[in-house]
């Protein structure tokens, strides 16, 4: 075996190691943790009202006001890295299960591994006393990215491209919860039947939820794309604010924010059942 081929054999096994597999169900954990605040803070919102924040940075402050706020920020942020490093293994190794190895995979991998390697920087840097990186509100953030990319050449275009493909994100998100899709992931067939149920319930209510939010976001991006206006464009809080204008009121943002919270809650299952 040359010295190339036995140098990538090691790098596989780590790939699929203890320490890798520790990192992604913290990372589960991590993720459940997030989820279910924002959850809980929409919730809140729905049901009183009250001006507070339900996205990433609502989250991190309210963890960080509590006793132990400071070294749970901390733990957040390596459990998201840990989960930045196991998609990173899939994209170059490629992912467990049947045709684990394609490109498209590969590639989702790939996009995970930079999505919670950016939320990991954010959570971090919120840790160590950068405010302003992980609590700033998400839709301000959304429309200073959405005026730069605009300032590009195409940019409209390419926003209005991004935008759609964030609807679809949702809307397969919340599609391949309802088909139950989730279920090829876990040791199901090592599982109670009890453990089925909560994964049923929380899988299910959760991604729908996830994907609403998700789609949401994309719609008011298509509408900036649109109009030429990134004041249109919506973070989590304000998206998932919109679901009490439409005609259900209050009682579907309620329903909404549920479901983000028992995503949170699917999550922690998800770290002790997924196959990784």
């Amino acid at each position: 075996m040359t010295t190339t081929g036995s140098s990538t054999l090691v790098a596989r096994r780590a790939a699929r190691g203890s320490a890798v597999r520790a990192g992604a169900r913290m990372g589960f954990v991590a993720r459940g943790v997030l989820y279910l605040l924002v959850g809980v803070l929409a919730v809140r919102i729905g049901v009183t009202g009250s001006g507070g924040q339900a996205d990433r940075g609502g989250a991190l402050a309210e963890v960080a006001a509590t006793p132990f706020g400071a070294v749970l920020l901390w733990a957040l942020g390596v459990g998201l890295a840990g989960m930045a490093l196991w998609r990173l293994t899939e994209a170059v190794f490629g992912t467990a299960g049947p045709k684990g190895d394609s490109a498209a995979k590969r590639g989702m991998s790939g996009a995970r591994c930079a999505f919670y390697g950016v939320s990991s920087f954010l959570v971090l840097s919120f840790a160590a006393g950068t405010r302003g990186s992980g609590q700033g509100s998400s839709d301000r953030q959304s429309q200073d990215v959405t005026r730069r990319l605009m300032e590009l050449p195409g940019g409209q275009w390419w926003l209005g491209a991004a935008a759609v493909g964030v609807v679809a994100a949702g809307l397969f998100m919340a599609g391949s919860a309802v088909m139950r899709r989730y279920r090829k992931h876990l040791t199901w067939g090592q599982m109670s039947q009890r453990a089925r149920r909560f994964m049923d319930v929380t899988g299910v209510a959760g991604g729908i939820g996830r994907g609403l939010v998700f789609a949401a976001v994309g719609y008011f991006a298509l509408k900036a794309a649109i109009a030429f206006d990134p004041a249109e464009a919506k973070g989590v809080d304000d998206a998932i604010r919109s679901f009490a204008r439409t005609p259900v009121g209050p009682w579907l943002l309620i329903a909404v924010a549920a479901g983000l919270a028992l995503f949170g809650v699917f999550s922690f299952g998800q770290a002790r059942w997924r196959r990784v």
